[in-house]
């Protein structure tokens, strides 16, 4: 492990930790700094601080650069669904069933085992097992997601992320007959004491989240809306739904059982537009709703 010392001076004063820590190194990306200070690599006067910690003019700063690890996750060649690729970013619809990234149960037959396959050049940025994903969606959701092939192309799109101004809309069949047209839900999400597998809406330890959603179609018993994320909090729009009374269908963790037959949660992620990072310019793309989704629609229609 290689340990940086630095000082605070007088024009640093006032900056935010992780901001002055990637001037230290031109190789240094801020989103790998960010995430050095919250693994506890880096301290100010010999303690821990958070990544917006503010600078004050003498500050003696370490910071531990860990050692590069190498990837042991083990590249799949795949049959992936490319919606676009250039140097910078990949953007694929990802199928339901398959899990977007290894994690414990689930080591092999991820998206990010085929994309390895797939391109070689994938930022490091969000760690050895997660190579070039920015954002992600639930196993059982189906839809676009945009994968960074360099860490510029990573810092931005997380930046746009931030910044809210990437567009993501999706398509999503809930319980029950939704009165309005249109309606925004802003409510907190967080981890849920009772089930620390789920999240719930919470003022506790929570973050704030956003979600608008339009009504597409009404059926006798179900509703076709179209949701579209202010925010990307885990499992946001299948906690926001069930909060406000429409459930989607099929949802194991959060909506009835055995309601339709479908396995897994009536969601995909079916737009997404954000901004090239190295041309500017605006990028939107389209993936239509998978065969299971489109034959849940047909039983419910048959059943109105």
């Amino acid at each position: 492990m290689n340990v940086i010392e630095t000082v605070i001076n007088e024009e640093q004063a006032g900056e935010r930790i992780d901001k002055v820590l990637s001037t230290v190194n031109a190789e240094w990306s801020r989103s790998q700094v960010q995430q050095w200070i919250k693994e506890g690599h880096a301290k100010v006067n010999d303690k821990t601080v958070k990544g917006n910690y503010k600078c004050k003019t003498g500050d003696a700063i370490i910071i531990e650069v860990p050692e590069l690890e190498e990837l042991d996750v083990v590249a799949e060649e795949m049959d992936l669904d490319i919606y676009y690729e250039d140097q910078d970013v990949l953007v694929v619809n990802k199928p339901r069933g398959m899990v977007v990234h290894p994690a414990p149960g689930h080591h092999s037959g991820t998206l990010v085992n085929g994309l390895m396959a797939h391109c070689k050049d994938l930022s490091g940025i969000n760690g050895v097992m997660r190579p070039g994903i920015v954002h992600r969606i639930d196993k059982d959701t189906s839809g676009l997601l945009m994968v960074a092939k360099n860490d510029l192309a990573h810092e931005s799109l997380v930046s746009q992320l931030v910044a809210k101004t990437v567009t993501r809309r999706y398509k999503a069949i809930v319980h029950g007959i939704i009165a309005h047209d249109h309606g925004t839900i802003d409510a907190p999400i967080g981890r849920d004491k009772q089930d620390r597998q789920s999240m719930t809406v919470t003022d506790e330890n929570s973050r704030d989240a956003v979600t608008h959603f339009t009504v597409l179609q009404r059926f006798k018993d179900f509703s076709l809306v179209e949701c579209k994320l202010e925010t990307g909090r885990t499992h946001q729009i299948r906690v926001h739904m069930k909060y406000i009374g429409f459930p989607l269908a099929g949802d194991p963790k959060y909506g009835p059982k055995k309601t339709l037959p479908i396995d897994g949660q009536a969601l995909h992620a079916g737009v997404l537009g954000f901004i090239h990072p190295r041309t500017n310019e605006y990028m939107e793309f389209e993936a239509p709703a998978p065969k299971e989704f489109n034959e849940m629609l047909e039983l419910i229609e048959k059943r109105s």
